[in-house]
């Protein structure tokens, strides 16, 4: 995969064209350029870490998210985290904004709130070194809170860098039978999904070790009542059973032996959804669960 790059002309440049010079001893222009807004004290020391040190695109990872919160530290609402991973030419590949689980109301000064995130690395056309900035923002106005860590721009901070890896690192799989054809989100290209038909077939390449299977998928939730039932089976032996309620993408993983994956070259994965339902329309489809990505991770 070829490594991808945009040229980008630097903020503090292209004002000082424009103003002279003069622009980035202005109080705005010092903001765009990476300087402080202001002189409010950091609410909390923010870091953030990877399971593992280089990221295939398309694979998981496990994100730890940790903020040390300052003696002084007050929130006066609920701030969001937002995540943005950049090329080193500044470019925006992926996000991960969310809602901490303990709502920043509840953080006490002094305390460490530590938690884990799991996600699929987006397909985005690139491999190399990709830096990490973080901050925390009002959802509603788009206010930021100054953070103890190298501020970027705007109450966007710098927290970390790591590789990102072309998907040939990755276990072969290969969508056989009982899929529908792919789609994509035309407002986010790296959003693509399959759905099932009441029985969907994928094979991966053998890795012939203990190995954890993680699915990512969500369900038509408001058509049935109970949800649908999913089951799964390997290598021709049932390995899980799980409930389609979920309505957005969701991230299920399904730890497996060695003896269970067999011998044979391939391993064939099998989808079997208790209820299906159609689009209606001009859509004939029969359609089961959303699939948005299904990947193999060997144990180290």
């Amino acid at each position: 995969m070829r490594t991808f790059r945009r040229s980008l002309m630097p903020a503090c440049s292209a004002y000082s064209a424009v103003l002279l010079g003069a622009a980035c001893a202005a109080a705005l222009v010092s903001a765009a350029c990476g300087g402080k807004q202001d002189n409010e004290p950091a609410v909390a020391t923010p870091s953030f870490t990877l399971n593992k040190d280089k990221v295939p695109i398309d694979s998981v990872v496990t994100i730890t998210y940790k903020f040390v919160v300052a003696p002084n530290a007050t929130f006066d609402r609920d701030y969001w985290v937002f995540l943005h991973v950049l090329d080193p030419d500044g470019e925006q590949m992926w996000t991960d904004d969310h809602q901490p689980p303990t709502p920043t109301t509840q953080w006490k000064p002094g305390q460490t709130i530590e938690y884990k995130r799991t996600i699929f690395v987006p397909n985005y056309p690139y491999v190399g070194e990709a830096n990490v900035r973080l901050g925390l923002y009002d959802l509603t106005s788009g206010k930021r809170l100054p953070l103890n860590a190298p501020e970027v721009s705007r109450r966007e901070y710098l927290v970390a860098k790591f590789q990102i890896q072309g998907s040939s690192e990755n276990i072969f799989i290969l969508y056989k039978d009982g899929w529908h054809p792919a789609e994509v989100d035309a407002k986010n290209p790296q959003s693509q999904w399959q759905w099932t038909k009441k029985t969907a077939t994928l094979s991966f390449k053998n890795p012939k070790k203990d190995s954890t299977v993680y699915i990512q998928y969500d369900a038509r939730v408001d058509l049935f009542n109970p949800p649908q039932q999913v089951s799964l089976t390997l290598a021709g032996q049932p390995l899980a059973q799980f409930t389609a309620d979920s309505k957005g993408p969701k991230i299920l993983s399904f730890p497996v032996k060695a003896a269970q994956l067999g011998t044979g070259d391939m391993v064939d994965l099998v989808f079997d959804v208790d209820k299906t339902f159609k689009p209606g329309g001009t859509d004939p489809r029969e359609l089961g669960i959303r699939v948005f990505h299904v990947y193999v991770e060997p144990t180290p």
